[in-house]
Formats: structure tokens, C-alpha cells, sequence
């Protein structure tokens, strides 16, 4: 056995110790002479006297910060818009490649969306989960396959339009009367690759 306070520390311990072999938080706390759970009451009490504004540094001057912060703020909108429909943008955006393509090939259309392939074959597996789009073998190639809405892929990209619009026009508002082109132009020349 061990002697001294380290000794002691390993014994409180063991007794204290779960069936799984794991000692549990309130065991640790009592050993070093706290009560269980006064720790973290007094880490919180002092953060919430001390929360302050979180200093970005430059980190806010810097385009892909910018960039991924409004594309929350969109996602954000996005969802609410369309919750009970369970659309999430990436499905929406193949949806419409696939109803203005009948019949793109699952590469051609992964590449139009620049979503990876394996993320890809995952996204249209959902779309044909949900009975919204099918596979079907290329008429003139066999190895590959081509995309097509179904009938309540169709029906969906309908009754959405109404939606999407709404959508747009909040985010529209949020830049002002020439914002929206503006900021689409600026976007289309971040996104060329020269």
C-alpha cells in the first residue's frame, strides 16, 4: 500500500470507483477537498461576471471567415424555410440541376455542384430514398448513370418556388436595393478559378 497523501488519494479513489472502472467526477472533487459540482458552479459564476465580447482580431477582415459567417446566416434562413419539408440546400440545389439536366450523369452533375463523389453518391442515394430523383444507366454510355426528377421530385421543386422566393427576398432586403447583384457578381468572381 501505498503512504502519504498519494497513497491516500488512490484508496478514496478506488472506493469510489464505477463498476465500468471509471471514477466519477464527484469522487475526483471530494479527493482534492471540494464539493461535488462547487468547481464548476464557481467557473460560471465568474464567466458571467467576467463575458465579455470575444476579440476576432483580424480574423473578421478575412474573406473566408466573412464568407462562412453570412453562409450560417443563409443556412440559418434556409432551414426554418423549409423545416417540415426536411430540405436540406444541397438536396434543393441537385434538385433543380436535375430538373433543368434530365438525364446528367451523376459525375457531370457532382461536378456542377462541386460536391466530392463519395458525398455525392450519399446525396442522391437520400433523393432516391425519398422517391425524388432516380438512377438510371446513361443511354449511351452503361457504366454510368443518369439523374431524373420523379413525379413527387417534380411535384416538391413546385410547391417550393413560393418558398424560395420568400427566401430571397429576406436575404435580398437584408443587402439593400443593388446589394443582391452586387454581392452575386462579387461571388461569381471569387469562385473563378483562373
Amino acid at each position: 500500500m501505498l503512504s502519504g497523501r498519494r497513497g491516500m488519494k488512490r484508496g478514496v479513489m478506488k472506493n469510489k470507483t464505477r463498476a465500468n472502472g471509471v471514477t466519477s467526477r464527484a469522487a475526483r472533487s471530494r479527493v482534492n477537498g471540494a464539493t461535488p459540482g462547487a468547481t464548476a458552479t464557481r467557473r460560471r459564476k465568474n464567466a458571467n461576471h467576467e463575458r465579455k465580447e470575444t476579440r476576432l482580431g483580424p480574423l473578421s477582415d478575412y474573406l473566408g471567415y466573412a464568407l462562412r459567417r453570412a453562409q450560417l446566416a443563409v443556412f440559418e434562413d434556409f432551414f426554418e424555410t423549409y423545416a417540415d419539408l426536411n430540405l436540406r440546400p444541397t438536396q434543393f440545389g441537385l434538385l433543380i440541376v436535375i430538373d433543368q439536366n434530365p438525364g446528367l450523369k451523376q459525375a457531370e452533375a457532382s461536378a456542377a455542384l462541386g460536391i466530392q463523389t463519395p458525398n455525392f453518391v450519399a446525396l442522391v442515394d437520400e433523393l432516391e430514398r425519398r422517391g425524388l430523383a432516380q438512377r438510371l444507366p446513361a443511354v449511351n454510355d452503361r457504366r454510368s448513370h443518369a439523374l431524373y426528377l420523379t413525379k413527387a421530385g417534380e411535384a416538391l421543386l413546385k410547391r417550393v418556388q413560393v418558398r424560395q422566393a420568400e427566401h430571397e427576398a429576406r436575404l435580398a432586403a437584408r443587402l439593400g436595393k443593388t446589394g443582391r447583384a452586387q454581392l452575386l457578381n462579387l461571388l461569381a468572381k471569387l469562385a473563378k478559378r483562373d
